[in-house]
């Protein structure tokens, strides 16, 4: 295990969300002008909703920030209710005083997936690369939608989503039909590039990706397990999904 992983056991889930996001919060406040990058799915869902609480009491502003998603499924429309944009509208960005020209999520409806993923890349670079990266973790140890594969993607990338990855997400569509087959994702040299990392885990079902990630091999296998190589992340979990960790 890298030892500038930070461990961070929590009760429960709301402890958990409550905690990243006052780590979040004070990102902003040494930063007004920082560059987050957020993930979707269901992890940092109870963080968001934390973020936009302080808004609301008055305590965080996010005029100034910007922020770039991980991923996006591909082909879909930005309004589709499915689509990441749709989600990060719905649980953050139309409830904060966050400029939506300052937010930024893959293209998911290009015709060129290949041109847009290489804009993505150049464009967070001309802003200056990432301050604090968000990151939940897949029950197969995917970050974003980076599936084990035999190598570490480097740059944002159009993927294959494997069967697991679309079995998990069907719950968020009417039937596994409609889960999209491929998706846009920052890839694993993206997220490494991140100033700061943290990783959001919760629940039992998450407790072996967890477990690979902070003690096992470095292997795209679990592609999780490349925070090893990071030199400073935050890893946020609960009771059920810190049950296999060693320490």
């Amino acid at each position: 295990m890298n030892i500038n992983m930070d461990i961070i056991k929590c009760k429960d889930e709301d402890e958990m969300s409550r905690r990243a996001a006052s780590l979040v919060a004070e990102a902003i406040h040494r930063d007004p002008h920082s560059i987050l990058g957020l993930a979707t799915g269901s992890s940092p869902v109870g963080m968001y909703k934390n973020l936009v609480k302080f808004y609301e009491q008055g305590t965080l502003d996010f005029s100034k920030v910007r922020s770039f998603n991980l991923d996006e499924y591909y082909p879909i429309q930005p309004e589709d209710p499915q689509s990441y944009r749709h989600f990060m509208n719905e649980n953050l960005f139309d409830h904060i005083n966050i400029d939506p020209a300052n937010t930024h999520v893959p293209q998911g409806n290009a015709e060129d997936p290949e041109a847009v993923c290489e804009a993505y890349d150049l464009m967070i670079q001309a802003a200056g690369g990432i301050d604090l990266q968000i990151l939940g973790i897949g029950n197969n140890g995917h970050i974003a939608f980076n599936e084990p594969a035999d190598h570490f993607p480097a740059g944002t990338h159009l993927v294959d989503l494997q069967e697991s990855t679309i079995k998990a997400n069907a719950r968020f569509f009417a039937s596994e039909a409609d889960v999209p087959r491929q998706a846009i994702s920052m890839g694993i040299g993206s997220i490494l590039r991140a100033k700061r990392i943290i990783l959001l885990a919760s629940g039992e079902a998450k407790a072996e990706a967890v477990k690979a990630c902070v003690e096992g091999p470095i292997t795209p296998f679990c592609p999780a397990s490349a925070l090893q190589l990071h030199p400073d992340v935050t890893i946020f979990v609960d009771e059920a999904a810190a049950k296999l960790l060693s320490k």
